[in-house]
């Protein structure tokens, strides 16, 4: 190679590696912000978001539960500028100081979200995350099922009529619902009750627990412990697991209480009821049109950050813009905010998309969007969480849980007693064995008083004054 080959060699080499310095200099300008989520849709939003905001840089991890914040928060390191939060964990990360107060930015913003969103960001009047998608509850139904037994769901508006179509649907050995203890149905059943035991201060210090006294958490017990009686619930099922999903694919179970973010999970989980499904609004104790929240989630920038601003322009880019919003709904996520619930397109969907990008016609041809979009306006509000709701909700499982671990226990006894009666032997031949007893009666009641004793335990032990 000669001398001047070698020259003009050497100056390529040396732009090239000057531009490349220049774009690693150019992108380390950037303002780099790591957001944790769950959120499937979330780093298309945050592509959006990069678009239209060149000056920030997205790190996306895909995170769902509390363990590895709670990590990061003990170690004090890793923590992330952004996290998703479920409506019921966030007054926990709010009064223990994790969250930026963000209610100097957000003045104005009340209007545009649907009340029970709203206020679930709130903590003593103070603003620390802003709503990003919504879980309204509402009445999902087979509807092929309940034809069968001769039940009009439409016209289900009371607990009473619920109650009733339960019994009939039974003799046709069909379980109206399944519930074996989940505290996240039960808490919004208490909320659509018109409970409230739990009070928070605005100081965040002083907790009030007052399950057993509370009027919406008895009328809802009782309610339910009858349903339980009766047989009128399968509680032999957890809520998710393949044995709730193969009862509703079969039919063996015919609806179920949950909110807006429900029909693209019955899509996935029983596909097999495309087309025979449907939504209606809850029914209430009196039948008055009102429901609770049931899920539904925030985002909310850490109080560790030290990008504060441009991590809010990100919360507020994928919970207020309209841009943002449109990708996460685009994605299947139920919005919060009450102009994408009206809008005619949104509202007029008959179909639910599935992982292959095929629309498919699930809740056969309702509009089903329309009913969820009510139920969204009809969220009464007032709910408190608690400010340890995480561990609440822990505990409820070895608390209440016992009530539908006896009554499934019970369930398993009688079973086996009349197949016995009846001649029956095992597949094998020999005699079928009795399975021990279930003892003395445990009732969700026994079960709430044992929980409410808990939950004041561990806030007076987590330094807080329990009333």
């Amino acid at each position: 190679m000669t001398k001047r080959v070698q020259r003009i060699t050497a100056a390529i080499l040396s732009f090239v590696c000057l531009l490349a310095v220049a774009a690693c200099g150019q992108r380390d300008m950037r303002t780099e912000i790591v957001v944790w989520s769950w959120e499937p849709s979330m780093k298309s939003v945050a592509a959006s978001f990069e678009d239209a905001n060149p000056d920030i840089r997205v790190t996306i991890k895909d995170t769902s539960g509390y363990e590895n914040l709670n990590n990061a928060i003990q170690d004090g390191y890793g923590l992330p500028d952004v996290a998703q939060l479920e409506y019921f964990a966030l007054p926990q990360y709010a009064v223990s100081g994790q969250l930026l107060d963000i209610t100097d930015r957000v003045s104005g913003y009340g209007d545009f979200y649907t009340p029970g969103t709203w206020g679930s960001v709130q903590l003593g009047g103070r603003m620390y995350g802003l709503p990003m998608d919504s879980g309204p509850m509402a009445f999902f139904y087979n509807k092929d099922v309940f034809d069968q037994a001769g039940v009009d769901a439409t016209a289900i508006r009371t607990w009473d009529d619920y109650y009733q179509a339960a019994k009939k649907l039974k003799a046709i050995d069909v379980y109206i619902a399944a519930d074996a203890g989940d505290a996240s149905f039960y808490n919004a059943m208490i909320w659509l009750a018109g409970g409230r035991p739990f009070h928070t201060t605005s100081d965040g210090k002083t907790v009030t627990v007052d399950l057993t006294s509370d009027e919406g958490t008895k009328t809802f017990t009782a309610f339910w412990q009858r349903m339980i009686n009766e047989g009128l619930v399968d509680t032999t099922n957890k809520t998710w697991s393949d044995g709730w999903k193969k009862k509703l694919g079969s039919g063996q179970v015919a609806s179920v209480f949950a909110g807006a973010w429900m029909p693209s999970l019955l899509l996935s989980d029983v596909p097999g009821g495309a087309g025979l499904w449907r939504v209606a609004q809850m029914p209430t104790a009196d039948g008055s049109a009102v429901t609770a929240e049931n899920g539904g989630s925030a985002l909310s920038v850490l109080q560790s950050t030290r990008k504060p601003d441009a991590a809010f322009r990100f919360v507020d880019y994928v919970c207020h813009q309209a841009a943002g919003i449109a990708v996460r709904v685009d994605g299947g996520s139920f919005p919060a905010d009450k102009a994408t619930l009206a809008d005619t397109d949104f509202a007029n969907r008959t179909t639910v998309r599935d992982t292959r990008s095929i629309d498919i016609p699930y809740f056969g041809g309702q509009q089903y969007n329309k009913v969820l979009s009510e139920a969204a306006s009809n969220v009464s509000t007032g709910y408190q969480y608690l400010p340890f709701e995480v561990y609440a909700r822990n505990d409820f499982s070895t608390t209440v849980g016992k009530a539908y671990d006896w009554s499934a226990a019970k369930y398993q006894y009688e079973n086996v007693k009349d197949r016995i009666e009846a001649g029956e032997t095992a597949s094998n031949g020999k005699p079928l064995k009795l399975p021990e007893h279930p003892g003395k009666r445990i009732t969700l009641m026994d079960g709430i008083t044992t929980w409410q004793k808990d939950l004041k335990e561990y806030g007076l032990n987590q330094g807080f004054t329990i009333r």
